[in-house]
């Protein structure tokens, strides 16, 4: 079979290399073409176009960049016309994905789309498009299936949430030979995860430095993102209890003892990696007054969605300062504090379905085909 996979982000391309691991396992004979970024290209196929090459944020900048996303979209559809595929597979990624799944459906494509869209958060009319343009979706958050059958008559396919694999497959990591890898000292790590578009990292970084001189029993380390350059994140490296570490953000959740997260997949990670974390977001004015008319959730954070109730701190906007990232960073830092945590984090887990998210979906996939 031959399968077109577009995947627009980071996580999307770590979803994306073990869905693909899993479909060349399920068929012997898979050709994978793909857009996506480094971790799908290890796994093999052919990669079109790297997500470094996709990532827009917020409204303005999507705005600014119009041109470029409607070159891309055109590019995608020449390709797939070229390489004639037995099924797309989207990625999340729906503003350019859902474009696409428009225009291939009605040509006779099997459209399949892995990680639903956010609808339930905002777009809610999407479920129009989704319905007339998807064949199969299958989805990797527990109340998303009462969102689409029991809300909007859609079946789905809830698979469990394809990070437990990915968390549990790698190797572990030796606590004391990452910190002499990295020249880290014996004190405790707090990890630092400012996003991965320069944008948010910039924003992010000069509000969580701002309480390193507060903890000086700690030292904070710097998740740096794949899809960024070292010479971006020096001017942020100032202090000495201030490290870097790039694309190796799973090793260091693993020997951190506490996070400040900026919103997005990665909180959900860190839970899962059981690292007491404070969730942040601080966007552009213009793009937060627009966001928050239209999206009506009670949470941002994953982890507290899933839960339905604030199992994890939110600082958002103008909350998001100094004073109050200290007084949570504080309380994370507490052993009563995190014992309880923890347990939440247990039942989060318990919650997401366990393990195979990837294997589910693939196996799927192959058989709706044959």
């Amino acid at each position: 079979m031959k399968y077109y996979i577009i995947a627009g982000e980071a996580s999307g391309d770590l979803h994306g290399a073990n869905l693909m691991k899993e479909l060349y396992k399920a068929d012997a004979h898979a050709n994978i073409r793909f857009w996506g970024g480094d971790l799908m290209e290890a796994t093999g196929g052919t990669l079109v176009k790297h997500y470094r090459e996709l990532a827009f944020m917020g409204f303005t900048e999507v705005a600014m960049n119009l041109k470029t996303i409607f070159a891309n979209i055109k590019l995608c559809k020449e390709d797939i016309l070229a390489f004639k595929p037995d099924v797309i597979i989207f990625i999340d990624y729906p503003g350019f994905n859902m474009r696409i799944a428009k225009w291939a459906k009605p040509l006779g494509f099997k459209t399949h789309y892995y990680i639903s869209p956010q609808i339930w958060a905002w777009k809610e009319n999407r479920i129009k498009a989704i319905k007339r343009d998807v064949d199969h979706m299958y989805i990797i958050l527990p109340f998303e299936k009462d969102f689409y059958e029991q809300k909007h008559n859609f079946a789905v396919e809830f698979v469990g949430h394809p990070l437990i694999d990915a968390i549990n497959n790698r190797q572990p990591t030796d606590t004391n030979q990452f910190k002499k890898d990295h020249n880290l000292d014996g004190r405790p790590v707090i990890a630092l995860l400012p996003g991965s578009r320069k944008q948010e990292i910039a924003k992010m970084l000069s509000i969580m430095l701002s309480v390193v001189d507060d903890f000086p029993d700690y030292q904070f380390v710097i998740a740096g993102a794949p899809s960024q350059e070292y010479s971006f994140y020096e001017q942020f490296l100032t202090k000495s209890s201030v490290h870097f570490i790039s694309n190796q953000t799973y090793d260091l959740l693993s020997v951190a003892h506490a996070a400040l997260v900026t919103s997005g997949t990665a909180t959900l990670e860190t839970a899962l990696f059981k690292v007491p974390e404070v969730v942040c977001y601080k966007g552009g004015w213009l793009s937060y007054q627009i966001a928050k008319r239209i999206i009506t959730l009670k949470y941002i954070s994953l982890v507290n969605l899933i839960m339905d109730k604030e199992v994890v701190k939110e600082l958002i906007q103008g909350e998001l300062n100094k004073k109050n990232l200290k007084k949570e960073l504080n309380k994370i830092l507490t052993a009563e504090y995190r014992q309880n945590l923890l347990k939440q984090y247990d039942l989060l887990e318990e919650k997401l379905g366990g393990k195979g998210a990837s294997f589910k979906t693939a196996n799927l996939i192959f058989k709706h085909l044959t």
